[in-house]
């Protein structure tokens, strides 16, 4: 029979034990963290700054999350494989909302749960491996005198040595007796750790490692920002194919009908000469028609920019429209043509609906990684979210995007609608 060696087990157990020892200060530093944020994030939890102090300690939690799967790997050979980190977009908005996320809540969880589990590892460590230790090298401390225990007999007398539930252990013959529970002990202690540890790591992939939807959630995120992009970039190519295909084509045959109309011999007969001229007008309608059709897939101006596009709005408003601008960064296609579609939509309704006589219109980047679109008309108010309106429209268009659509519109007015929008897709 082949010996199984015994260095690699040994080793294996010296190595779970340390890890108990090494992770129970973590531990305690992790519940001192949880205890004292929690509490400071619930007291600004009323404030503004409630949601930058959550984002904060949550974050916060992940890090020392990183540190127990780190102690993991390196003690245990255990790789617990991160849940990833919240995605890191630019702004504080971005930071916040994005650290808002499921692992930050199971890191902050087992920042407090993992305190019990040290208290039980160390416990562990202490009754098996140390209490073993003791109790084994008792015959050798007895007659040195090591860790000697005096108490006084029923009797009076004075007796030195171990003492359990009044028998006493104070003979060499007994203390053989103490020897054997720590032989116990030792023997029971390997497994005793590896139970300890196997419940920690258990509860270390549970909280700390990725769940079964966490990779299809990310996947689905990349699937739709890659196909929010790549529509976009669709319609601009349809748009650069109408814009220099067929619109040349039929503007060429508009002036070819009209070279022809004018080149006609004058006995050509009148049934004709209509016919040429509703061609020509018929064709002049066409790219009138594309030319709109064109604007609605995707107006060039946006290749300009989103200040030259809203600007181009307001000047074509029927209801006389002020604009303010601050973009800095320059927003992804796909985020210009809905801000710029909303912009539309919305310029439409006030002068369609609301009697507005004046519109107002802000796109600002507040510098937390957003876009902020707010049209104000001093119309008669009263508008709403309605399914199937135009307002659930633009909603629904704008959340494709993980973007926001807020109305305030008391009867009365004045209307406020504001588009929060991401500066990206990813």
């Amino acid at each position: 029979m082949t010996q199984v060696p015994r260095g690699p087990a040994v080793r294996r157990a010296g190595t779970e034990a340390l890890y108990l020892l090494v992770s129970a200060p973590v531990a305690l530093a992790g519940l001192c963290y949880a205890v004292f944020s929690g509490a400071l994030g619930i007291v600004l939890s009323v404030t503004r700054l409630g949601g930058a102090a959550t984002a904060a300690v949550l974050r916060g939690a992940c890090r020392f999350g990183e540190l127990h799967r780190r102690l993991a790997a390196v003690l245990l050979d255990e790789r617990v494989p991160a849940p990833g980190l919240p995605r890191t977009r630019a702004g504080l908005r971005a930071w916040v909302q994005d650290a808002h996320d499921t692992s930050g809540y199971r890191a902050f969880l087992h920042l407090l749960v993992r305190f019990p589990l040290a208290v039980l590892g160390v416990a562990v460590v202490l009754v098996t491996w140390v209490y073993g230790f003791l109790l084994l090298t008792y015959p050798i401390q007895l007659p040195l005198h090591l860790n000697e225990i005096t108490t006084r007999d029923q009797s009076g007398g004075i007796r030195k040595g171990l003492v359990v539930g009044g028998f006493y252990f104070d003979t060499w013959q007994r203390s053989l007796l103490v020897a054997l529970a720590g032989v116990v002990l030792l023997a029971v202690a390997p497994r005793a750790v590896r139970l300890a540890v196997r419940l920690d790591v258990a509860v270390l992939r549970s909280l700390l490692g990725p769940r079964p939807d966490d990779a299809r959630i990310r996947d689905l995120e990349r699937s739709r920002s890659y196909a929010v992009e790549d529509a976009a970039a669709t319609l601009r190519r349809i748009e650069r194919d109408l814009h220099d295909g067929a619109q040349v084509r039929l503007v060429s045959l508009t002036m070819t009908l009209t070279a022809l109309q004018e080149a006609l011999p004058d006995d050509t007969p009148e049934h004709a000469r209509e016919l040429v001229a509703a061609a020509r007008t018929g064709a002049r309608e066409a790219i009138a028609e594309l030319r709109e059709l064109v604007r609605g897939i995707h107006p060039p101006v946006l290749d300009q920019g989103l200040d030259a596009a809203l600007a181009t709005l307001a000047a074509r408003s029927p209801v006389p429209t002020e604009l303010e601008m601050d973009l800095r960064v320059r927003p992804s296609a796909a985020i210009e043509s809905i801000a710029y579609f909303c912009t539309a939509e919305l310029l439409a309704n006030a002068g369609r609906h609301a009697a507005a006589r004046r519109v107002a219109v802000s796109a600002v980047q507040p510098g937390d990684g957003t876009l902020r679109l707010s049209v104000t008309d001093d119309g008669k108010g009263g508008a709403r979210t309605r399914a199937g309106g135009g307002l659930a429209g633009l909603a629904e268009r704008v959340r494709t995007v993980d973007g926001e659509l807020s109305v305030l519109s008391p009867q009365g007015g004045p209307t406020t609608v504001t588009v929060t929008l991401p500066l990206t897709t990813s």
